[in-house]
């Protein structure tokens, strides 16, 4: 049975600018064939056993021609298999589409064209370059500039291009600068029309630098200015100073890995995204029900003494979510907990509790377990029942402190953190080339899980690998396991919750931007 092919534009770079038919494609396809403008977060939007190809250039190896990609194509299809071929941008601008297509069609494979955001519009924007405007353009083109200067003179009219449009984008073009503006000034356009080259936009490598047709080859050369790179021409580069925006972000320019399991990871990722960082989910835990028979009987026996429990101590979401999931599982619900004070360790906590109908007593100060005893030492008395559920990672310090003061303690294992981390060769590339710029730790087990991980990959000294990032702690307990792992921690939430270690984040982006605006 032949498969089907969908030729899916990626988006400039932003993996939310992606469409939604494009993300469907990649959740259903058996094989993604993929290139480096692609954004690698979106491979991990596959589904389980999907294979992943990369066709792009790599340092051991020459890019894989176009025809070879087209039979690659043509080849997964005929053995039956969905395939998604993954471009950057449009993949119909310049992204070869017609040739994958026509071949495709030869072989009576179906196929679909899916349209994604052409990084000639999008790029331009996120420099705050509106690519028409009614007072300066309102025609644009949309040129190649990635053949050499005999070709280019071959695929351009020259004459025709050059004053056809109000705006000219040239797609790559970064080492032929030089050559475009010269030809642009020779057929008419003024010396001193603003030019701006955008540098990975919408990726936290972004760069903008900008001048004229007459000077902005030096200015290239001068500043080092690498591709990839979309080239803006006109008076819309102007705009620039008024309208950029997504630099004055607080996180922009900031690559984050995020390490906490991917069903807790999103809020910590749409934190970062919304104030205008990178974020790269590398989840290194995740939690599932105990498979362990005794545990399993142990959590069942303490949850049929519901009602003879005096206290109730919550310390994470997690506790929360998997005492509710054993619950269902038991057919219990929470009403025999009449007799108890239910209390949450932190605010997180607390509305984790909330949203099952659950208003409990928030304790105050730093959000760890000692501070129950800072909220209710005086009132808890010797004989007492107390139950936790917990994890199996969790601290021995408070149940022993409770069994010191005489208190009969029952600690329910609703969950185990098991270790997980898959091979990840964009991450390891990113890391040799300094291109995670802070970890973010939430608990002791993402630093120790994320240094296995790292050892399992060949890294053999990940606490070296890792020196040119920030590291980033939610509470003392996990700095504590980053620094005894050999991490320098740098970065320490005041509060032990995502939204003050997000801040903690904005604030030494503000630091690094102030010594870099101030050399």
């Amino acid at each position: 049975m032949t498969g089907k092919v969908f030729l899916v534009g990626a988006g400039p770079g932003d993996a939310r600018l992606i469409t939604i038919k494009g993300m469907d494609c990649i959740e259903k396809g058996d094989v993604v064939v993929y290139d480096r403008l692609a954004n690698p977060s979106l491979l991990k939007r596959m589904k389980h056993g999907a294979e992943k190809v990369y066709v792009g250039k790599r340092p051991d190896r020459h890019t894989m021609k176009q025809e070879e990609i087209n039979q690659l194509l043509v080849d997964f299809a005929l053995s039956g298999k969905v395939v998604v071929r993954l471009k950057g941008g449009d993949p119909t601008i310049f992204g070869r589409v017609g040739e994958e297509a026509e071949l495709l069609r030869k072989h009576g494979i179906p196929y679909e064209i899916v349209p994604g955001i052409t990084a000639a519009i999008s790029v331009p924007a996120y420099a705050g370059i509106p690519v028409t405007h009614r007072d300066l353009a309102s025609s644009l083109s949309i040129i190649t500039g990635h053949e050499s200067p005999d070709k280019l003179d071959v695929s351009i009219n020259w004459e025709k291009v050059t004053n056809a449009t109000g705006t000219l984008v040239f797609m790559m073009g970064v080492a032929k600068i030089g050559y475009i503006s010269k030809q642009l000034i020779t057929y008419g356009r003024p010396p001193e029309t603003p030019v701006a080259l955008v540098r990975w936009g919408t990726r936290a490598e972004q760069d903008t630098i900008t001048g004229t047709l007459e000077d902005i080859e030096e200015k290239v050369r001068v500043a080092n200015f690498q591709p990839p790179a979309v080239i803006v021409v006109g008076e819309v580069v102007n705009q620039r100073e008024q309208l950029k925006w997504a630099e004055s972000m607080p996180l922009f320019g900031k690559r984050i890995l995020v390490t906490r399991a991917r069903s807790q990871a999103s809020e910590l990722v749409n934190r970062i995204e919304d104030l205008g960082g990178e974020p790269y989910e590398f989840p290194v835990i995740e939690t599932v029900i105990p498979t362990n028979e005794e545990r399993l009987l142990h959590s069942k026996t303490a949850l049929e003494c519901l009602a003879e429990y005096d206290w109730v101590f919550f310390t994470s979401v997690n506790g929360v979510e998997y005492f509710f999931k054993h619950l269902e599982r038991l057919g219990k619900d929470i009403r025999s907990l009449h007799k108890a004070r239910i209390a949450a360790v932190g605010p997180a906590t607390k509305e984790a509790l909330r949203l099952h109908g659950i208003v409990a007593e928030e304790l105050p100060g730093s959000y760890q377990a000692e501070g129950m005893f800072e909220a209710y030492g005086d009132e808890m008395v010797a004989g007492q029942q107390v139950l936790l559920p917990r994890g199996d990672l969790a601290r021995t310090w408070l149940p022993q402190v409770l069994r010191e003061k005489g208190l009969s303690v029952t600690e329910a294992i609703m969950y185990e953190t098991v270790p997980i981390g898959e091979e990840d060769d964009e991450l390891l590339k990113l890391i040799e080339e300094g291109g995670i710029h802070a970890v973010t730790f939430t608990s002791s087990s993402t630093v120790t899980n994320l240094i296995a991980a790292l050892k399992r990959m060949g890294i053999t000294d990940p606490a070296q690998a890792l020196s040119g990032a920030e590291i980033a702690c939610i509470g003392p307990l996990t700095a504590r396991t980053a620094q005894e792992a050999g991490l320098n921690v740098t970065i320490l939430a005041e509060e032990a919750t995502i939204d003050s270690l997000v801040d903690s984040l904005c604030e030494w982006k503000a630091r690094t931007a102030n010594v870099v605006e101030n050399d």
